[in-house]
Order: structure tokens, then C-alpha cells, then sequence
């Protein structure tokens, strides 16, 4: 459709089906690409009938009319100087984005280096030579098919959910008109973990411990962490000493370092003190191979490793947590505080009257459930211990 484009008429236009191109009187070639969604962009169209191309100038209205004319003038240039306008963005790779995406995005998240592994390990072998003009949703399904021969469903997931979030980035800059993997369902990940580990798992882990990981006293006292706070290992790990306030046997972590982003406070028993030690670095578990501390997956790769050295089933650090909650809940821990020692908001903040009215942090019961489990633990470790449950109903 040939309208004379104006910022009112952009402003306001609808496609009329799947998406509609309304094209300048001003400026041949250039149109206003309208999706069925509303998303707008701006493209020139050029070349013969018999091999008509197009090239994407940018987005509406982050490109305004008037820059839209300009670029697509200076696009025309280039065409009458015999080059391609399109080497900015139809010559784009998947690899090509990948590059874009890890460096101008993904840096900012607080997972980038796991998104960045599994974009490099899962993707770009795959479909990294594809251009994003020829991708296609069997592309999708070629990456999800040849992480599933590894039988690894979470990985799968996980790498289609970045596939698509790059994607929809793309998207967002103009770099794609639309996602062409949009609407596809992502493959299952693996059933939700129930591992707990025992009494004598407990006790054989921890003995265990000092002669299965001889080389990683840090990843020793990680685990040991795990088990004691019911904390994250990613956040175990990354732990800094200007996190902890000793003097009131208290480790915060800010909203930046949890999952949910909301600060959290963890109250430590003795043994949990006794463990982070004072070093004098303000990593508590610093990073040998590069500055920081030890990542969580590092953490969790010399598990994997060291797997038939620990003397029990298969487990891994998540169980850690799981099995110190349940073991707080064996002692009568009633789940409200379970919820804020585990910093679960859907517990924690169930409902709109709850988090409005009730502000109790419950600081004084999670201390006692932590050591009431520390003891208990203690207990467990040295082969014995009575199971003492706290008294009284909250």
C-alpha cells in the first residue's frame, strides 16, 4: 500500500492481517513494515522485480520518519555505487549475533557466563553459520534434538529459552523483523529433584569429605555450608566478607547476589562460623584461576567429578539445601520460617494482605531453627544426637 508517510500517520498505523508494509511517496522503496502484533519497522525495499531484496533500516519510533528517509537515501547511494546495503544486517550470521548478544546484553545478567557457555557449547556448533534471514524453527529444533542425544532435558530447555530471548533481543534492535521461533513450545526439562540425602548420607559425606576433595578445601567447606545455612551454592560461593557481620553472627546478601533479587539474611550458627574461617582475602572462597570468588558451577562440576569418591547414591549440591530444609522441617520448623530461611517470596509474601500488613522478618525464629539444625547436625556427623523439635506453634 503507497501512502504519503507523516509522523501522525506512523504513530497510528494497524496492519490489516499478518503484517502490512505501507510504502513512502516521497522515498521509493521505503515502507512501514506494521506486524499483526503492532510492531513497527522500517525497511527499503530494492533490486529488480524478478529478484526484489530488502533491507531493515531500524525500528518505530526509535527511528523516527525523517531518519528512516535519510538512511534509506543513503541505502539507495550505496545500491547506485554498486554495493549491497544489506551488510550491516541481512549478511548477519547466527554466530554473528551470538557475538553481539553476549557482548552488549548478556554481560549485565547475573547468569551471563552460564548464557554464554551453553550459547557457545549448544548453538553456535549447530546453527552458527545460518544467516538470520534463512533462520528457521528446524533450526531451533536441530540445537534442542542434539542436546537431548546427551540426554540432558534441562540443558535443552535452557538453551532454547537463550536461543529464543536472543532472538527476541534481535528483534528489539531491528536486527530480525520477528522471532521466526516465536509460538514454539520449549522442550520439558528434567523432573523436579526429591533427592534427600539420610542420616548416614549425611554423616559418610561429611567424614568422607577432606579425602574425596584432598585438592579443593574450598569446595569442602562449601559443602559443608550448603548443609549447614540450606543456602544456594552459587551464593555460598560468592560469598564476601563485607557480607558478613560477625559480631552479630549475620550474613547479608544483597538483592544482586539471590535468585529472587531480594536481599537476604542469613543468621549463623557457630558451626556456620566456625567454617568460613578469616581468611584475609574479601573473597571467603576465592577464584585460583581468575579474580572473584569460585563460581557455583565450578562448585558443582568437581562434585560431578569426584561423584564415586563420596560413598553414597548420586546426589548433587542442590540436595544439600533441600535435605538441610527438611531436616529443619523434621525438627517442627513450621514452613513460614523455612520459607524465609530458604528467601522463597511465594511463601515468604503468599499473598497481597500478607505482605502488606505482616513485616515480621522472622529474624529471631530462622536463628533458632539454623542452630537448632546445626546441633542436630553436629549430632548426626558424630553418629548419634536426639531429634529435639521447637517447642510451640508460630
Amino acid at each position: 500500500m503507497r501512502v504519503l508517510l507523516t509522523d501522525r500517520f506512523c504513530d497510528r498505523a494497524k496492519s490489516l492481517g499478518t503484517q502490512t508494509d505501507y510504502f513512502d511517496e516521497n522515498v521509493s522503496g521505503l515502507a512501514l513494515r506494521v506486524s499483526g502484533q503492532g510492531v513497527k519497522t522500517w525497511t527499503l525495499h530494492f533490486g529488480p522485480a524478478s529478484k526484489r531484496a530488502r533491507v531493515t533500516l531500524g525500528r518505530y519510533p526509535s527511528t523516527s520518519l525523517a531518519s528512516a528517509r535519510a538512511l534509506a537515501l543513503d541505502a539507495k547511494t550505496a545500491i547506485a555505487d554498486g554495493r549491497d546495503p544489506r551488510g550491516g544486517t541481512d549478511a548477519m550470521t547466527v554466530s554473528d549475533l551470538v557475538a553481539s548478544y553476549v557482548e552488549k546484553h548478556t554481560s549485565t545478567l547475573r547468569s551471563a557466563d552460564e548464557i554464554k557457555r551453553r550459547l557457545y557449547r549448544n548453538i553456535v556448533p549447530v546453527i552458527g553459520n545460518v544467516k538470520l534471514t534463512e533462520l528457521h524453527r528446524r533450526d531451533a529444533t536441530r540445537v534442542v534434538d542434539k542436546i537431548a542425544k546427551r540426554n540432558a532435558p534441562t540443558e535443552a530447555m535452557r538453551s532454547f529459552e537463550d536461543l529464543r530471548a536472543m532472538l527476541r533481543w534481535a528483534v528489539s534492535r531491528g536486527d530480525l523483523d520477528h522471532s521466526p521461533i516465536e509460538g514454539m513450545r520449549k522442550p520439558p526439562g528434567s523432573k523436579p529433584r526429591e533427592r534427600v540425602l539420610t542420616d548416614d548420607e549425611i554423616r559418610i559425606l561429611w567424614n568422607r569429605l577432606p579425602e574425596a576433595l584432598a585438592r579443593s578445601p574450598d569446595c569442602q567447606r562449601i559443602i559443608k555450608l550448603c548443609l549447614v545455612t540450606g543456602q544456594r551454592v552459587g551464593e555460598v560461593a560468592g560469598m564476601t566478607k563485607s557480607e558478613l557481620d560477625l559480631q552479630h553472627r549475620v550474613w547479608r546478601l544483597p538483592g544482586a547476589r539471590t535468585k529472587n533479587g531480594h536481599p537476604h539474611s542469613v543468621p549463623l550458627s557457630a558451626l556456620a562460623i566456625e567454617l568460613i574461617g578469616s581468611g584475609d582475602s574479601e573473597q571467603v572462597f576465592p577464584n585460583a584461576e581468575a579474580e572473584g570468588t569460585l563460581p557455583g558451577a565450578a562448585v558443582a562440576r568437581t562434585i560431578s567429578r569426584a561423584r564415586e569418591r563420596f560413598g553414597i547414591a548420586q546426589w548433587s549440591a542442590h540436595d544439600l539445601r533441600r535435605t538441610a530444609l527438611t531436616g529443619m522441617a523434621k525438627l517442627g520448623v513450621v514452613p513460614i520460617v523455612l520459607g524465609h530461611i530458604a528467601n522463597h517470596r511465594t511463601t515468604t509474601k503468599a499473598g497481597m494482605t500478607l505482605s502488606v500488613y505482616v513485616q515480621h522478618a522472622y529474624e529471631k525464629e530462622k536463628r533458632e531453627a539454623l542452630e537448632l539444625w546445626a546441633d542436630r547436625l553436629q549430632g548426626i556427623i558424630a553418629g548419634g544426637a536426639e531429634v529435639m523439635t521447637i517447642r510451640g506453634e508460630r
